[in-house]
């Protein structure tokens, strides 16, 4: 048989490799690195540092309150710092201030953020003030920590972002029209910053939590009628605990996830598969 030989048979020199980019021995270890957790005094924030804590990373909590005794134990235990520093996240210049704090300390590897608010009305009585209070911390806090610290980022090359999305940013869901917007705005600033981020080295993605028994959701755990609707859509059975959203987080910070730039991760026990 005569012819050009097949594209799929040609031998031709292999390109030239790329330089390698060596991680730790396990490529979910967080040794040596630092991060910054908004809202680490209780429920999934709490959860969140607690898993980076357990995979060797420092933690510096963006929180107004201090670090729990749990949290200073498990540091001891690995070995790592954890420290509180005080913030405001629903003003400009505090979260300025938190910002140059930190930095003038620590060198910042990860950037976690967690902390949100959730006001209910029913829409046609959605007074605008709390609106803007829900959209102040869900989203314009979120982009100026993800500005503030990822400016050093991405001078290095070299950094992760991950914020927390919601159920919410696929679904409508009722009463919380500031909270629905807010959330899909964290997905596509998420996507946003990717674009412009992920050729400097930075990763910035996000994780959705499902429903979680937190104080944030307790308006629909004591609703029971909702809450059994709820809980009859979650394919796992059950509502999440703050500790299920921890290994998605330490994922995501890892050079296991170098690769992954601008995706939200769904922790949500399958209920969008419903």
């Amino acid at each position: 048989m005569s012819g050009a030989t097949p594209a799929y048979l040609d031998e031709s020199p292999e390109p030239a490799a790329q330089p390698s980019h060596e991680g730790p021995a396990n490529p979910l270890s967080l040794t040596g690195r630092t991060a910054v957790v908004t809202g680490a005094s209780r429920g999934i924030g709490h959860a969140l540092a607690a898993g980076l804590i357990s995979a060797g990373a420092n933690v510096v909590a963006l929180q107004r309150g201090t670090i729990s005794s749990e949290l200073l134990s498990l540091a001891e235990q690995k070995g790592v710092f954890v420290e509180a520093q005080t913030v405001n996240l629903a003003d400009e210049e505090s979260i300025s201030e938190a910002v140059e704090a930190v930095l003038e300390k620590h060198q910042i590897d990860i950037l976690v953020n967690n902390a949100g608010t959730q006001i209910r009305h029913d829409s046609t009585e959605f007074p605008l003030n709390d609106f803007d209070a829900v959209m102040d911390i869900n989203l314009r806090a979120v982009f100026q920590l993800c500005q503030g610290f990822g400016r050093s980022m991405v001078e290095r090359g070299n950094g992760k972002i991950i914020n927390l999305a919601s159920m919410l940013s696929y679904q409508g869901g009722f009463r919380i029209p500031a909270y629905a917007a807010s959330k899909g705005a964290v997905v596509q600033l998420t996507k946003a910053l990717c674009n412009e981020w992920a050729p400097r080295g930075v990763n910035v993605n996000a994780v959705a939590p499902g429903y979680f028994a937190t104080d944030m959701n307790s308006a629909l755990l004591a609703d029971a009628e909702r809450h059994q609707q709820i809980s009859e859509r979650i394919p796992a059975g059950r509502w999440g605990r703050p500790e299920d959203m921890a290994g998605a987080v330490v994922f995501l910070a890892s050079t296991a996830a170098d690769y992954i730039h601008g995706t939200v991760i769904p922790v949500d026990g399958g209920w969008l598969s419903r």
